[in-house]
């Protein structure tokens, strides 16, 4: 009997109703799996941390933390299949996301990391993330956003207050991103396409869809999933335009809470082909 080993994500990093969601992508999917065939261990990110790790043939990996990152990168420089891999997880931190898409073509709104113990940002810089109507947004540099205060929207002339609240919190890194106006919507997907939806983030999952291109909105966000390697992912994106999608954030095994059940059965069947192919460059969409 084959075995995996699901790791299960720390708390801090599953504000609110996330923590129970959270968990049950990962139950629903081990589920899916172990009717399958498969053998299942379960742990924790903190687990792994403490650097025990079972041995097994497939990791689902929720880990967000660096440490859980260190402990598992051998796996993967081993050729372990683990999805998501950490190296990509840890792409998802906001810094290192930043200089991703920097690197990139994909259509992303203008970012500055900016050291919240540094001096403010010049006005030349502030006037780069202007845009109408002249909001910019500051979000946790580290890692991703735990606590609602983690992700604020102020004015230009207030971009020092904000500072200066997220200094006082400890958090050495900051994100100015220009805000970019349109609706916008929530995206979950799998990389090879199985699995791909999408609702207005403001109407909701069961409220009514905004009026954007779905195609382009599938393309940006799987192209942004193998730029930073995420083979399980979400995220959002704006619509200035219908037919222009600027990615706002991606993050690695969101809750999918909405459809459980679905992502549960594709994620399921994509990690049993998955563990069958071994390359994951076979593995996103074409």
């Amino acid at each position: 009997m084959a075995q995996l080993v699901a790791i299960y994500r720390n708390p801090s990093y599953s504000p609110l109703q996330h923590r129970v969601n959270d968990t049950a992508i990962l139950d629903a999917t081990v589920a899916q799996l172990e009717a399958d065939g498969w053998g299942a261990i379960k742990t924790t990110e903190r687990e792994v941390e403490q650097g025990r790790l079972p041995a097994a043939e497939l990791y689902l990996n929720m880990c967000q933390g660096s440490r859980a990152a260190e402990e598992l990168m051998p796996l993967e420089s081993e050729g372990a299949v683990i999805v998501n891999r950490p190296s990509s997880a840890l792409n998802c931190h906001r810094r290192r996301l930043v200089e991703r898409l920097r690197e990139s073509a994909l259509a992303f709104p203008q970012t500055l990391i900016h050291a919240t113990s540094g001096p403010p940002p010049s006005s030349d810089q502030l006037e780069g993330l202007r845009s109408d109507p002249g909001k910019v947004w500051v979000k946790r540099g580290d890692v991703h956003a735990e606590r609602p205060e983690d992700v604020i929207a102020t004015s230009l002339e207030h971009v020092d207050d904000a500072l200066h609240a997220f200094r006082q919190r400890g958090i050495p890194w900051v994100a100015l991103q220009q805000h970019i106006p349109g609706p916008v919507v929530k995206f979950y997907g799998v990389a090879d396409g199985r699995f791909f939806t999408w609702y207005g983030a403001d109407a909701g999952f069961a409220g009514e869809r905004p009026r954007v291109d779905e195609q382009r909105l599938k393309a940006l966000a799987v192209d942004a999933a193998a730029t930073i390697g995420l083979e399980v992912f979400g995220g959002d994106v704006a619509f200035p335009e219908p037919d222009r999608p600027v990615l706002i954030d991606i993050n690695d095994w969101p809750s999918f809470a909405p459809f459980r059940e679905d992502a549960a059965r594709a994620i399921a069947a994509y990690l049993t082909q998955r563990f069958a192919i071994g390359d994951v460059r076979d593995a996103y969409v074409a």
